[in-house]
């Protein structure tokens, strides 16, 4: 797929509503990775992602936007909160966890493609696994030969008819993992560290089919993937296409040059811009280079600025979008038109138990005032209001559904949304004249 910046903005608009600026910018960071990807080693070695800094409340869709981005590339993708590092001295996580992470996701990446490639071989060996234990435990029919009644297994097995059955098996036991260095979260596997060193303890277990197959299924596609090339390969992944969203950046903006808890803020924003600026970080996949991958932070910015982050690191996000406040227009929108919309999404649930809840056009303007209502005379929490709204207001049909033999039509209108959320619109109204 030839993903241009307006294909990437069009791929976006189906889950994410508004929000132009924030998207453009993302889907030209994108596509300059693809279009950096077609020049030569050496042109490649001079560019470096633009890295992007996002301002808004919360709730506005700026997660969602990084995350959808890199589902669509299939990138690499880790979200990381930056309260959750400090520097040395005070208690929280090295920065250096955020590539780590990283490596950990584009290893099970890369593992998920091989898996497919060998998937068709590794279920071949699987059911000549279990197929001989079945049928010596299920009797031959008078008169069928050995052959006929294998075949017969082997076909009630594949239609899934002897998941139920329980069979023994010798099953290799993994070896445990330990704790490198406490704090660091570098783990090994004891098997990793010693190689061949260690025998595999094997034990038998009596499980049913169904478990067994996944079982053997993992074990099986572990041994015809080369591990070396997945981390090789997962490796490069996590240098060129890895995504890193650091939420909350504006908690680690220190106001004024102050004594106290800033000191440590600023310490922490010290600490994460050699890995934004480039540098290399040992996993144990292999050494990552930071160079290249895309770094996209986030905060809302209410009481502190972008200007309150330290020079060096401001210079190392030299894009930064605004993404604005949720409107009713936008709630409307929102419960409407994605792919996955709120009210779809509780139409599938609720559909399991027999109900087809039906909403008109009136509940769902009504529905979106008070979420934007909510918003504006609370905590503004953007669309996660509309979860919120959504809950109070099916709370009663999700209760009692269950039981139903037959598809029951439940329709939602504007006065059944009023009669409802009653409490919630009357304490609404009662709010405009307080002053």
């Amino acid at each position: 797929m030839n993903l241009t910046p307006k294909k990437i903005v069009a791929e976006l608009d189906r889950y994410i509503i508004g929000q132009n600026s924030a998207k453009r910018a993302v889907a030209v960071a994108l596509r300059n990775r693809y279009r950096r990807s077609k020049l030569t080693e050496e042109q490649r070695e001079e560019i470096t992602p633009k890295n992007i800094i996002m301002k808004g409340p919360t709730g506005v869709g700026k997660t969602e936007i990084a995350r959808r981005l890199a589902k669509l590339v299939k990138a690499p993708f880790v979200k990381v909160e930056a309260t959750k590092f400090t520097e040395v001295g005070y208690v929280g996580r090295d920065v250096e966890s955020m590539i780590r992470d990283l490596a950990e996701v584009s290893v099970r990446l890369v593992k998920e493609e091989k898996i497919k490639e060998v998937k068709d071989k590794a279920l071949k060996t699987v059911e000549m696994i279990l197929v001989k234990p079945l049928s010596m435990q299920i009797p031959k029919k008078d008169g069928m030969s050995d052959e006929a009644h294998l075949g017969t297994v082997i076909e009630d097995y594949r239609a899934g008819k002897l998941d139920d059955f329980i069979v023994e098996l010798e099953l290799t036991e993994t070896h445990k993992t330990m704790n490198v260095m406490p704090g660091s979260g570098i783990e090994l596997n004891i098997g990793d560290i010693f190689g061949g060193m260690i025998p595999k303890n094997k034990k038998k277990r009596k499980i049913k089919v169904s478990d067994a197959k996944k079982i053997l299924f993992d074990q099986e596609s572990e041994k015809l993937i080369d591990n070396d090339s997945v981390n090789v390969e997962a490796i490069r992944r996590a240098e060129q296409e890895g995504i890193i969203f650091i939420d909350e950046i504006d908690k680690i903006a220190a106001k004024g040059n102050q004594g106290g808890p800033d000191v440590s803020r600023e310490g922490v924003q010290r600490d994460i811009l050699p890995i934004v600026e480039g540098c290399s970080v040992t996993t144990k996949y292999g050494a990552i280079r930071t160079d290249f991958i895309l770094f996209i932070a986030a905060g809302a910015f209410h009481i502190s600025n972008i200007s309150d982050l330290i020079p060096e690191l401001q210079g190392r996000f030299p894009i930064c979008v605004t993404l604005e406040s949720l409107s009713e227009k936008d709630f409307i929108n929102i419960l409407t038109k994605p792919d996955n919309s709120i009210t779809s999404q509780y139409a599938q649930l609720l559909a399991v138990d027999n109900i087809r809840l039906i909403f008109k056009d009136d509940a769902i303007e009504e529905i979106a005032k008070i979420a934007a209502s909510e918003n504006e005379n609370k905590e503004n929490i953007g669309a996660r209001r509309l979860h919120t709204v959504m809950e109070l207001l099916l709370e009663d049909i999700s209760f009692n559904a269950g039981g139903l033999d037959v598809m029951t039509d439940v329709v939602i209108d504007k006065k059944y949304v009023l009669e409802t959320l009653d409490k919630e619109v009357n304490s609404l109204n009662l709010r405009k004249y307080i002053l």
